[in-house]
C-alpha cells in the first residue's frame, strides 16, 4: 500500500488515469441522483459541460494536488489504524473528508473569474456536502485502487 494519498494518485503515470476515473466517478455520481433536488444537479452539471467540454476531467486535474492534501490527513490516520479498505473506511470520516473536499472547491468557486461558473456553484452548494458524502464510499474505493 502506498505510503501517501500524494504517491498513490499524483504520480506522473498515474495521474491522467486517476483524474479519467474521478471524472467517470463523477459523471456517475450526478448520474445517480434522482429527485427535485437530483434534477437540479443534473441541469447545473450539463450546463457547466456545456459551457465548457472537457472542464470536468480539466477542472479534476487542477484540483487533483489540492484534493489530496485536503484527505492525506484522513488516509494517515487510516493507514496509522491498521489500513485495510479505504472505500470503507472514507465514508466513517464523512463530515470531515466532505468539509475538506469542499474547502478545495469553494477557494477555487471563489476565485473564478466566470460568472457563469460561480453562478451554477452556487446553487448546487447548498446539498454540496450531502453530495459529496454521499459519494466517499466510490471515492474511496477509487483511491483504493490506486494506493493497493
Amino acid at each position: 500500500m502506498a505510503d501517501t494519498l500524494k504517491e498513490a494518485l499524483l504520480d506522473s503515470t498515474r495521474r491522467p488515469d486517476v483524474v479519467n476515473d474521478l471524472t467517470e466517478l463523477i459523471d456517475a455520481e450526478v448520474g445517480d441522483k434522482s429527485g427535485v433536488s437530483g434534477t437540479v444537479i443534473k441541469t447545473g452539471y450539463g450546463a457547466v459541460k456545456k459551457i465548457k467540454p472537457g472542464i470536468i476531467g480539466s477542472a479534476v486535474d487542477s484540483l487533483l494536488d489540492d484534493f489530496v492534501a485536503a484527505l492525506e490527513p484522513i488516509f494517515a490516520d487510516f493507514k496509522a489504524n491498521g489500513g485495510g479498505d479505504f472505500g470503507s473506511y472514507l465514508p466513517s470520516r464523512g463530515d470531515e473528508a466532505a468539509d475538506a473536499l469542499l474547502s478545495v472547491t469553494d477557494a477555487r468557486a471563489e476565485k473564478s473569474s466566470r460568472d457563469s461558473i460561480k453562478k451554477v456553484y452556487e446553487k448546487l452548494r447548498p446539498k454540496g456536502k450531502e453530495n459529496v458524502i454521499e459519494a466517499l464510499p466510490r471515492l474511496g474505493a477509487l483511491i483504493q485502487k490506486y494506493a493497493g
